[in-house]
């Protein structure tokens, strides 16, 4: 190929960026920029992973907003940032491959257009959605697979800002089967937020902080009424009890789980809820002796909070949104409507290539839990598969890399001269969306 291909999946909550043809990106940024209380400047991308960098209470900016696109201004120089300083690429002899929300705005269509074109100079662009990449690596991930040879799938893409049930037939995404759920990893993390600052401390303005602790404490009930019961116990007997240190900006500037191992416990439990019981009396009985004084040891000199049934009512929220007083359907049921919104040959293949991509669904329990509440909705004559991707943070990038890397992809490009002459409008048809 004669210039290098820029692939751009620019998500809501991060940017995955890289060069097309590679496995992964180059880089993995949040997209926003935050001005730290002790700082007079905003940081962007890279510069808000540092360890060094104290983002308690930042001020955050961002260039979305409920899943669109909104401050171009904003986004320009974050994109500025990352091609020069972290891909080192020269846009003007490069082509870009962008994804954008499904449904976006013509307004909106047209803004992107400008910059790639008119600020940043790309030779050519081309824009897809999410879903068909999701679907495109998928395919070419298992080729004897239902994906593969029915080149038909339903990609439940829970993102950033809500989310999304796509079916997908030859590549292409059934924009008349769409389904879409006003929840995301944001909304997540704003209820997180709320729980805690009712019950414990106030971390209305700790965004990174608390993303931190939902990625690292947060899972999928599979049995809620027992898990609640579970949670209302004292002492060790409270499996979901974990408590999370909060960074006092001298010792450490982030937070951390004080016992990571005591976090997993969950994952052990057995169907009445109850812990496997391993080990010799005699063990049983040292822990006991070391156990309650480190319990009723409280540390003075560090600021935290314990979490117990926030851990899963936080991600209950995608399965059941009425809970919480939202006027919406749960992720089942948006799956079954997406589906019966297309052919009914379609149906049974749907069902059996059912694929979960987006940051939140990397909830443990989440596919088991979503299957369990799918099939009592599914007609008994259909199987239902749901395949979790490999890295659903990463899935949409590789689709795109996969598709930049195909000798087709020059012809689907539109081009710099063509935009030129005929307009945002005209070019986006070749699109499809």
């Amino acid at each position: 190929m004669s210039s290098n291909v820029v692939v751009l999946d620019n998500g809501g909550g991060l940017i995955k960026a890289g060069i097309g043809g590679e496995r992964d990106p180059t880089t993995v940024v949040p997209n926003c920029t935050a001005r730290p209380l002790s700082s007079k400047k905003f940081l962007l991308a890279d510069q808000l992973l540092s360890p060094t960098e104290d983002l308690t209470s930042a001020v955050l900016r961002r260039p979305f907003d409920r899943g669109y696109l909104i401050n171009q201004d904003l986004q320009s120089t974050i994109w500025s940032h990352i091609f020069s300083s972290l891909l080192h690429v020269t846009p003007s002899s490069s082509s870009l491959l962008l994804t954008e929300p499904l449904f976006n705005l013509p307004s909106i269509q047209r803004a992107t257009d400008e910059i790639v074109f008119e600020e940043f100079n790309f030779q050519s662009l081309f824009v897809s959605d999410s879903p068909s990449l999701v679907h495109l690596y998928e395919a070419s991930r298992r080729p004897y697979d239902v994906v593969s040879k029915a080149q038909c799938s339903l990609v439940v893409d829970v993102g950033f800002s809500f989310t999304h049930v796509a079916p997908v037939f030859q590549n292409f995404t059934v924009n008349y089967g769409v389904k879409r759920m006003d929840l995301g990893g944001k909304a997540l993390t704003n209820y997180l937020k709320e729980l805690v600052s009712y019950r414990s401390i106030n971390v209305m303005d700790e965004t990174f902080l608390m993303d931190d602790v939902k990625e690292k404490l947060c899972f999928v009930s599979t049995d809620v009424a027992r898990d609640l019961q579970i949670a209302r116990r004292r002492g060790n007997d409270n499996y979901f009890r974990s408590t999370y240190v909060l960074p006092d900006g001298i010792t450490h500037i982030k937070g951390f789980v004080k016992d990571p191992v005591e976090a997993q416990r969950h994952l052990t439990l057995s169907e009445n809820g109850e812990l496997p019981h391993e080990g010799t009396e005699e063990d049983d009985q040292t822990e006991v002796k070391s156990k309650p004084t480190e319990r009723n040891k409280v540390d003075l000199t560090k600021n935290e909070f314990s979490l117990s049934n926030e851990r899963f009512l936080v991600p209950e929220m995608i399965f059941r949104p009425a809970d919480l007083g939202m006027n919406q359907a749960g992720l089942a049921e948006c799956i079954v409507r997406a589906v019966n919104s297309c052919h009914p040959h379609l149906h049974p293949v749907l069902y059996e290539s059912i694929i979960l991509t987006g940051g939140s669904t990397l909830f443990p329990n989440f596919a088991k839990r979503l299957e369990s509440e799918l099939r009592p909705l599914v007609p008994d004559v259909y199987q239902v598969k749901i395949t979790t991707q490999e890295d659903p943070i990463l899935g949409v990038w590789r689709g795109g890399s996969l598709l930049a890397s195909s000798p087709d992809f020059d012809a689907m490009c539109v081009t710099k001269a063509e935009y030129e002459e005929l307009g945002s409008s005209r070019c986006r048809r070749r699109f499809f969306h």
